[in-house]
């Protein structure tokens, strides 16, 4: 636990320029605080002590402003910058060295049980207000734009922005595999399907007048 604490403070000091030393990190930073108090919590929620788990994860959010249900799984090296009002759920996910800001959301969708909540791969950064929701993971090394609500899983070396999340860029290069551009009106295309029907029926109504005239002739 307390080298798992040291790699947090590190990553603070090397990730925030705020940050003038560990000191002032240890002893001011709420983020960081968040983090301590998850560890014994989530200790406890492991041997199934839910009941003082849940007693110091609540603790930790009146302190901090920020909550994380003792269940979540936060790997080493995290940061959550300033923080005040990250909600990271039961099933939550997150790996090494990733970095948190304010405001987001890593949350389930409706009510299922089990598994419902992402999974972040090592190295992720989540913008401010973003929202992440539903049991999938975010590749390693990419990154969520703040305000964008991601409901789906993205490669590593990602970027998602807006409300549905899109894939803006994939190791730094927009993806070639949707031209907004060029693509296919699928109305245009239905259209012509029609067309293609109604003049093979025209085609159809027509042989079967010739054949009746010249069955009367």
């Amino acid at each position: 636990m307390f080298d798992s604490i040291r790699k947090d403070i590190k990553a603070v000091q090397e990730r925030d320029p705020a940050a003038r030393s560990s000191l002032e990190t240890l002893l001011l930073s709420s983020g960081l605080h968040a983090i301590i108090l998850h560890r014994p919590a989530h200790w406890l929620y492991k041997r199934r002590a839910y009941l003082p788990a849940r007693m110091l994860s609540q603790f930790s959010r009146f302190m901090t402003g920020i909550e994380i249900h003792p269940g979540a799984q936060i790997g080493s090296g995290v940061m959550i910058d300033h923080g005040m009002g990250v909600v990271i759920g039961e099933t939550a996910e997150v790996g090494d060295g990733c970095t948190i800001y304010q405001g987001v959301t890593l949350g389930g969708t409706g009510k299922d049980k089990g598994k419902r909540h992402p999974t972040l791969g090592k190295n992720v950064t989540v913008g401010a207000g973003a929202k992440v929701l539903g049991p999938f993971k975010v590749g390693d090394g990419s990154k969520v734009a703040a305000n964008a609500v991601l409901l789906e899983s993205i490669p590593p070396d990602s970027t998602a922005v807006g409300v549905p999340a899109r894939i803006a860029r994939i190791a730094g290069r927009k993806p070639t595999t949707l031209d907004h551009v060029h693509i296919p009106d699928p109305v245009a295309q239905e259209i012509c399907r029609l067309q293609f029907h109604i003049d093979k029926l025209e085609k159809r109504l027509r042989q079967l007048e010739e054949a009746q005239n010249t069955a009367r002739q």
